[in-house]
C-alpha cells in the first residue's frame, strides 16, 4: 500500500504540481480543492500525512488543522502547512496549532517532497518498549496515550515522541540541538525554536502551572530538563 497523503489546496495549478511530484515519490494523493469534507473522508480512511494550505475557501487550514488536533483518531496524523502565509509569526502560529512542519510558497517541488519524507521518517524510531509513569503522569508508547491525573491527553505524534524522549531520561539536561537530532532525526528543515513552541505545547498539557513547571524545567543557557518530581 502506497502511503495516502491528503492535500487541501485551492489553486489547481498548484494542486496539479503537489500530486505530479509526490505520486511520483511513490505517495497516494487525495486532493481537496475546499476544508469542508477533509474531516469526514480521513474518518473513513485515514491518510498518512496532511498538506493544508493555509487560505482556502470555507474552512481554512489553520480550523481544519485545530479540529484534526482535536478529533483523538486523527490527533497522531502528522500535518504540513503549504502557504503562502511566510512571516515568522504565521510559522510560530501553524507549529502552536500543532502542525509537524510548515513550508511556505514557492516552494521548491524537490524540497516538498524532501520535507514530506522527512517528516514521516520521524515516526519511524521505535519508542520506548514500556510504559512509563512519572508523577501523576503515565505514557504508554505502544497505544501512544498519554493519561495526565487520571485523564487522557490528546497529543500529536511529535508531541508524544518528545515528550517519549524526555521521561525516558530523566534528570539529563538536553540543548536543542541535541533534542532536534534525537526527536526530529531530519534538522535540515526544522529550527530550534520548533523546539521550543513544542515544549509550551507539552506543559500547556502536563504541567498543573505550565508558567511554573514541575516535571518540564529550563535549565538557562543549556536547554530543557525532565524531572520527576519529588
Amino acid at each position: 500500500m502506497k502511503p495516502s497523503i491528503f492535500v487541501v489546496e485551492d489553486d489547481p495549478d498548484i494542486s496539479r504540481l503537489v500530486r505530479h511530484h509526490l505520486e511520483g515519490a511513490g505517495f497516494q494523493i487525495k486532493l481537496f480543492p475546499t476544508g469542508h469534507t477533509v474531516l469526514a473522508e480521513s474518518e473513513r480512511q485515514r491518510p498518512a500525512l496532511f498538506i493544508l494550505d493555509i487560505m482556502v475557501p470555507g474552512k481554512d487550514g489553520l480550523e481544519l488543522c485545530r479540529q484534526i488536533r482535536q478529533t483523538p483518531a486523527l490527533a497522531p496524523t502528522p500535518v504540513i502547512f503549504l502557504t503562502a502565509k511566510s512571516g515568522e509569526a504565521d510559522r510560530v502560529l501553524g507549529l502552536e496549532l500543532g502542525a509537524d512542519d510548515y513550508i511556505p510558497k514557492p516552494f521548491s517541488p524537490r524540497e516538498l517532497v524532501a520535507r514530506v519524507k522527512a517528516v514521516l521518517r520521524r515516526f519511524e524510531r521505535p519508542l520506548s518498549p514500556v510504559p512509563l509513569r512519572v508523577g501523576d503522569i503515565e505514557i504508554d508508547p505502544g497505544a501512544m496515550t498519554l493519561i495526565v491525573r487520571g485523564k487522557t491527553v490528546t497529543t500529536t505524534a511529535t508531541e508524544f515522541r518528545l515528550l517519549d524522549y524526555f521521561a525516558s531520561h530523566i534528570g539529563r539536561v538536553f540543548t536543542r540541538d541535541q533534542l532536534l537530532d534525537s526527536v526530529w532525526r531530519d534538522t535540515a528543515y526544522v529550527t530550534p525554536r520548533s523546539v521550543d513552541v513544542y515544549v509550551r505545547r507539552i506543559r500547556e498539557k502536563i504541567e498543573p502551572d505550565p508558567e511554573n513547571p514541575r516535571y518540564l524545567k529550563t535549565v538557562r543557557g543549556a536547554g530543557y530538563r525532565f524531572e520527576a518530581p519529588k
